[in-house]
């Protein structure tokens, strides 16, 4: 994972709606979730919802998959992992790391 899109990949997620959103998601986990769902379980105005959705899109945190009419949106388990991964990739200068404080 490049530096650009690990930066883009937190920024999209340092706003507490999109955050939300995709915290919702990874709680729903493969199958995803329709728009409409998603702006009721969290009470969030569909066009509000549209533009966080297409930020975590671009972001590349969420895809989204035509079916029928709907959209469904899924978290990118594979972008989270890199993400992931990028963050601890020298974590605790290579020795084990302790128990979370």
């Amino acid at each position: 994972m490049q530096k650009q899109d690990v930066l883009a990949a937190l920024a999209a997620l340092a706003q507490e709606t999109r955050l939300d959103v995709f915290r919702a998601l990874v709680r729903e986990g493969r199958e995803g979730l329709v728009p409409s769902e998603i702006s009721r379980v969290l009470g969030i105005p569909p066009a509000t919802l549209s533009f966080h959705l297409k930020e975590l899109k671009n972001a590349q945190l969420v895809s989204a998959e035509r079916q029928g009419r709907s959209l469904v949106y899924r978290p990118d388990f594979a972008a989270m992992q890199e993400l992931l991964g990028y963050l601890t990739e020298n974590c605790c200068q290579g020795e084990g790391c302790g128990p979370a404080r």
